[in-house]
């Protein structure tokens, strides 16, 4: 951690970041990354509010997009002759929570919400709770023993052989647990978890059903706060969680005193808007077949503040590439493909990948026709683009064009080096895989223990779904520019191809005969 630290003070200078006396577009030498970047701002402005799904701010950004859409002449493919497709979405919020261990004799063990620990948000959640609290080490069957009628803390681990979020759940409902407290596991170093969660809210589409736990609590919670509510249990919480980070076996046992929360909800319903725009091929046969280009439009909006900053712009995430797909747009137009190409500025990403279950669920284009989908995301041009990540690489004919047009650039390509993080689950690209359509998405990809790794990693720990993802982060322009040209050609080369993408028999998404 030092060495990234110290490297990344380091590295900062070398990256484009903006002045008072220089705006920043003026220093970016490519005409159509300057082009790019202005829309970026645009995209991510303060008066954009962030860009909540439901939200005004994000309606106008909506309108912005679609406005951009038409000037370039592309065709409204959205409801009713329109460029938005809307769909319903219901809502549920935890407004407040009070959280304390209460102990006879000692003072109270109060924890600050947002900021220690979070609540899933769910429709039946219960106003109160109070029960004695144990740890249950990884959450497996046999650390459950004796747990019935008791909150349960366990590791929240991420890796491979250890339990799952969802397995950690079902193990201590089986064991009638009445809730359980997952505590961030402080080895997971590739993706951490940061402090404070921007709100506690639940995003479902609105013909699923509402979020339910049965009255069974699920919360998220600190190491620090963990580690005080430990005191007087005989074991130091920091040390046992660090032991759990390393995966080496963990102890069960009760904590003093009562567990006791208390919950203020909300639900409402409301709608949410995808835009989608169309540029017809110029091919007879394959105008019919449609590549869909996506993005989400969606971010955090407003949250918790982090140093003294509430709003949430989500400028790389994802408004940079909204922006990509306006620029793709405007450089087409009157310049058809051979297939017919669908952009879509998805909504509800970060809230479940909403606005593309709606999409690939009421297609507003024959199901039949969907070749493939190009989706961008997870994109961070920090540094020069010599390796790229590559996601469901080896599941079609996709990951060799896109091998072929990467190598023509000079840039190498990989399969994702940390499946642990479950990037391919977490983008608008996974929709379209479990419905049977090819779908690729991209990560810039680093060497280990590299300059490059040492930017990406900051990223993460000071920006990633953060005010900080801002207009005024650092960048690398010159990369930004690399990993469009690549993205226009592949593109080009997917709509142009006598043949569209297919699949991989070996894939697990591949479509049964």
């Amino acid at each position: 951690m030092m060495f990234r630290s110290l490297l990344v003070a380091g590295l900062i200078a070398t990256l484009s970041t903006p002045t008072s006396a220089e705006p920043r577009t003026a220093s970016i030498r490519d005409p159509d990354t300057r082009a790019w970047w202005r829309i970026t701002e645009q995209l991510s402005s303060d008066a954009m509010e962030g860009r909540d799904i439901g939200s005004s701010g994000h309606d106008r950004a909506g309108r912005l997009v679609a406005d951009k859409f038409r000037a370039a002449g592309w065709k409204p493919a959205g409801d009713n002759g329109s460029f938005f497709q809307t769909f319903p979405v219901h809502e549920s919020r935890v407004d407040s929570a009070v959280v304390a261990l209460i102990q006879e004799g000692t003072a109270d063990r109060h924890l600050a919400f947002l900021k220690e620990f979070s609540v899933r948000a769910a429709d039946d959640l219960p106003p109160r709770l109070e029960a004695p609290l144990r740890f249950a080490g990884y959450c497996r069957p046999e650390d459950l023993t004796g747990s019935g009628g008791k909150v349960v803390a366990c590791i929240n681990t991420r890796r491979a052989g250890l339990t799952t979020g969802a397995e950690r759940v079902r193990n201590a409902q089986v064991a009638g647990a009445l809730g359980l407290i997952q505590v961030d596991d402080p080895g997971f170093t590739i993706e951490p978890f940061r402090w404070p969660a921007a709100y506690a809210r639940s995003i479902t589409l609105a013909d699923a059903p509402p979020p339910r736990t049965g009255g069974f609590v699920v919360m998220t919670m600190s190491v620090p706060a963990f580690a005080r509510l430990a005191e007087g249990s005989g074991h130091d919480g920091a040390v046992v969680m660090a032991a759990g980070g390393a995966k080496q076996p963990l102890p069960v046992f009760d904590l003093p005193g009562t567990f006791t929360a208390r919950f203020e909800t909300s639900r409402r319903d409301y709608t949410a808007t995808n835009v989608l725009a169309v540029l017809p091929g110029s091919d007879r046969k394959l105008a019919a077949e449609h590549l869909v280009l996506s993005a989400h439009l969606d971010g955090y909006g407003f949250g918790e503040p982090v140093a003294g900053d509430s709003l949430y712009n989500g400028a790389l995430d994802d408004a940079a590439y909204v922006a990509t797909l306006i620029r793709f747009a405007e450089n087409h137009r009157g310049k058809p493909l051979k297939r017919s190409i669908l952009l879509a500025a998805f909504t509800g990403e970060e809230k479940g990948l909403l606005g593309a279950y709606w999409f690939t669920k009421n297609p507003t284009v024959p199901k039949a026709s969907l070749a493939a989908n190009i989706n961008l995301d997870q994109l961070r041009p920090l540094f020069p683009l010599k390796l790229m990540t590559v996601l469901a690489i080896n599941d079609t004919s996709l990951g060799e064009t896109v091998r072929t047009v990467a190598g023509s650039m000079g840039i190498r390509t990989q399969a994702d080096p940390e499946p642990e993080r479950s990037l391919l689950t977490r983008a608008d690209h996974y929709p379209f895989l479990q419905i049977g359509v090819p779908a690729t998405g991209f990560i810039f990809g680093y060497e280990p223990g590299t300059e490059a790794e040492a930017r990406y990693r900051e990223w993460y720990e000071v920006r990633y779904h953060r005010p900080q993802d801002d207009i005024n982060q650092p960048m690398d322009f010159e990369a930004a520019g690399a990993f469009h040209r690549f993205f226009y050609k592949l593109a080009q080369t997917v709509a142009n191809a006598p043949a569209k993408p297919t699949w991989n028999p070996a894939s697990r998404f591949a479509p049964k005969p």
